[in-house]
């Protein structure tokens, strides 16, 4: 066929409107690149605490509404500064202390109103003498760094209350709280980063001084995060390396595979440029997609290329060839990105705005992905073509099959006793992985930051100061709301000394404090400290009396607000739900019309309203993925027989991941609970263009045996191709400083595999049992194979 014997105005509306117009989509496309590559670099890496929060859910509401309410329970950081020389009683760390709380208190973002260190007033000692009660700040007035002080603020320290809070049960070290504020002193979202970084810097400086710093919050966090996520930019290069040389090992054609992954880079860039022509910044969480979307890319536009190479082989023009492949496999493709881009677009319903976020970028690059590799490619590769001897070294490949057992052996999956074999397998795998999955918890499953690797700096922080001052910083905080200026009612105050003594029996609670725990206190202390009088006694007198004096974090100024402070052994997912159970059916029992006790505040809190949250999205999610990949498979093929064989491997995939997760050790949570959805939308690729050439041929009358061949040789290689090299680049992300990408790397390896091989193995063995083909035709795998090499 020439190119004067093709007929332009045949195929479709869009056919003709592109490939009539291939100059003018190109010099669209090229503007749109410029345009959009200047915007990528207006890309920001940030993260934010409040988008990792459900802020509609009725714990984080409550948070919110009191949140200026309440002293240091929402993002704080603890800074830990340790004198490795003896006691924090000593002149010079109590003057590198002063100095460093002072550059802290400076920092932008720092709430410096609820800051609190052994420096600050706020910090301040009760105690009883033969005068009454006495008070005042920790550092003593007159405080001149001379034995005589360091011994008068030794005394105040241990009447404060605060061992174990800021100051170390050893007494080697203490703590420089810091809150923080939701936006900078400019009005705009604090830059984690650039916090981060300054914590880092102060560091520095102050180790140098001699004393030791361990620093733990969120910011922190972000701040390690940040800096591996520029790591794994060196694994996305690699990543890239690795596709590029294995489409070329796959096609010994230079220009076909510099198109390809051109191409896909290209998607990349308009995905990434339009993030923050759109307001959108990445984060952690979302610093997967851009290799996603290239991940994707790939698939797609080898797909195309080995269509045309194919065509261009069979002695067809470049452009007739990229007509007949784009008439072929566009809807298919569009099928499989729509697929894709509603799955992603399902992760909307998650009340979390960084997964909303996610989603959002994910649904963005998949449609980019409609233009440039189903539309620009094949346009691009009816110019280029491919070379002549990658053509016919295609055509010498697919005539051939004699010398391919691999082709031979996966036709067998096409006959009865063969997939007997593989449905039963699958069967069983099915069943393991329901068993093993019905073991995945909700949340974290390891102390410290399970984002991170167990032997970061971070961690290693976070294990030091929960050592040393004997509980994590894991606090949860329950709000009692009162009538204004009732906080003090015997009570209410009887009820809250009841939920404690609760709460303390529960393992994982390592103790509480509160406004009625205060009394019990100071009660004992106005008895000489004779444990006799460690009661709550119905003396609205006193209680008024030691209200007036408590401090201000256990009750608001309007006294109608309390706080219940819960200090947690850690955040598991298991403590946490222990913990806010036994709260929930003490304030079903315990509520009135006056007094309602609320959660949750503190860090514990928000993340047990996260973990809620997540658990009830998670089957949620995953029933709307797979119903919008029904749904879309059902439109493309008309047939539910169809869709069960597209979709069956998929579900066996995502059974087998959710085991996976939990032989590694890891929850559904905020970071993880995407990748679940995404290996849905990746791995339907496969299958559409699997089934779709044997539905083809099917239609065409041929036997099962000959439609699935042909399908291999058309989109079967490919797909073992972009199956095997996406997997050995997520892989390598093993090596990932972060260990959530690690873990993350290792799963998407997994899905992508597993789905490969769903889509060669099991699609044909279903499609055996559940495709309607011929009668009479019986396997014809060994006339297709002598017909083959005759035509050779």
């Amino acid at each position: 066929m020439t190119p004067q014997d093709f007929d332009p105005r045949s195929g479709s509306l869009v056919e003709r409107a592109l490939f009539n117009n291939r100059l003018l989509v190109v010099a669209l496309c090229t503007v749109i690149t410029l345009l959009l590559g200047w915007q990528a670099t207006h890309l920001k890496l940030n993260a934010s605490f409040e988008k990792t929060i459900p802020e509609k859910h009725s714990y984080i509401r409550n948070f919110l509404q009191y949140q200026n309410e309440l002293t240091g329970l929402g993002n704080a950081v603890r800074i830990a500064v340790a004198n490795p020389k003896g006691t924090i009683f000593d002149a010079e760390y109590l003057d590198t202390l002063r100095r460093m709380s002072d550059e802290v208190f400076l920092v932008p973002g720092v709430a410096r109103n609820q800051m609190k260190s052994l420096w600050t007033p706020t910090t301040r000692w009760v105690g009883v003498t033969e005068e009454g009660l006495e008070g005042g700040p920790v550092v003593p007035d007159g405080y001149d760094g001379s034995p005589k002080s360091l011994e008068q603020m030794r005394a105040n320290v241990a009447r404060s209350g605060e061992v174990g809070q800021i100051v170390a049960l050893d007494a080697k070290s203490s703590v420089i709280f810091v809150p923080l504020l939701a936006k900078d002193p400019q009005g705009q979202p604090l830059d984690y980063g650039a916090l981060a970084h300054r914590l880092d810097e102060l560091r520095a400086k102050y180790e140098q001084q001699g004393v030791e710093v361990h620093i733990t919050g969120f910011a922190k966090i972000v701040g390690e995060l940040i800096d591996g996520v520029r790591a794994v930019l060196v694994f996305f290069a690699l990543a890239v390396a690795i596709a590029a040389a294995m489409v070329f090992w796959f096609t010994r054609c230079v220009r076909s595979t510099l198109l390809v992954v051109t191409v896909s880079l290209v998607a990349v860039v308009w995905q990434v440029g339009l993030l923050p022509t759109l307001g959108f910044a990445l984060d952690p969480y979302s610093i997967l997609v851009p290799f996603l979307v290239f991940a994707i890319g790939m698939s797609h536009g080898a797909q195309k290329m080995n269509g045309i190479m194919q065509d261009i082989g069979r002695g067809q023009p470049k452009l007739v060839a990229a007509r007949h492949t784009f008439r072929r496999l566009f809807l298919a493709g569009l099928t499989a990105l729509l697929a894709d881009a509603v799955g992603f677009a399902v992760l909307l319903v998650i009340d979390i705005h960084a997964i909303r976020e996610l989603a959002i970028a994910a649904s963005i690059g998949v449609g980019v992905l409609i233009f440039t590799n189903l539309i620009l490619l094949p346009i691009l590769l009816s110019y280029t073509g491919v070379s002549a001897a990658a053509a016919q070294r295609s055509l010498r490949a697919e005539a051939a099959v004699q010398k391919q057992p691999l082709w031979r052996w996966l036709d067998r999956f096409t006959q009865r006793r063969w997939a007997t074999v593989a449905v039963a397998a699958s069967a069983v795998l099915a069943t393991g992985g329901l068993a093993v999955s019905s073991q995945l918890a909700i949340g974290d499953l390891d102390p410290g930051a399970p984002e991170l690797r167990a032997d970061s700096r971070y961690n290693r922080d976070v294990a030091f100061i929960n050592t040393a001052y004997g509980a994590s910083s894991d606090v949860l905080a329950v709000m009692v709301k009162t009538p204004d200026g009732q906080c003090s009612q015997y009570a209410t105050l009887n009820k809250i000394d009841a939920l404690e003594w609760q709460l303390r029996q529960l393992e994982g609670v390592e103790t509480t404090n509160s406004l009625a725990l205060l009394n019990r206190r100071v009660l004992t202390g106005l008895n000489e400290g004779n444990p006799k009088w460690y009661e709550f006694l119905p003396n609205q007198d006193m209680l008024n009396t030691i209200t007036a004096g408590a401090p201000r974090g256990l009750y608001n100024d309007a006294c109608s607000l309390l706080t219940v402070y819960v200090y947690l052994r850690d955040h598991k997912a298991e403590t946490l739900t222990r913990v806010v159970n036994r709260i929930e059916s003490f304030a079903n029992a315990s509520d009135t019309a006056d007094v309602k006790f609320l959660l949750a505040a503190g860090s514990a809190g928000i993340e047990a309203a996260t973990n809620i949250v997540v658990k009830n999205a998670w089957r949620t999610m995953l029933l709307l993925v797979y119903g919008a990949v029904v749904l879309l498979s059902f439109i493309t093929f008309r047939s539910w027989r169809a869709v069960l064989v597209a979709v069956l491997p998929l579900m066996l995939t995502s059974v087998l991941a959710e085991a996976l997760m939990v032989s590694l050790g890891m929850g559904v949570k905020v970071a993880t609970l995407p990748v679940i959805a995404l290996g849905v939308g990746i791995g339907v690729d496969y299958a559409l263009y699997v089934l779709s050439i044997t539905l083809a041929q099917l239609r065409e009358g041929k036997s099962l045996s000959q439609s699935y061949y042909r399908a291999l040789l058309f989109t079967g290689r490919v797909v073992l191709l972009t199956g095997v090299t996406l997997a050995v680049g997520v892989v390598t992300w093993v090596a990932s400083p972060i260990k959530f990408q690690a873990d993350m790397g290792l799963l998407l390896a997994f899905m992508f595999l597993w789905n490969m091989l769903g889509a060669m193995v099991l699609l044909p063995a279903l499609a055996h049992f559940l495709l309607e083909r011929p009668k009479a035709a019986g396997d014809l795998t060994a006339e297709v194979f002598a017909g083959q090499a005759a035509a050779t």
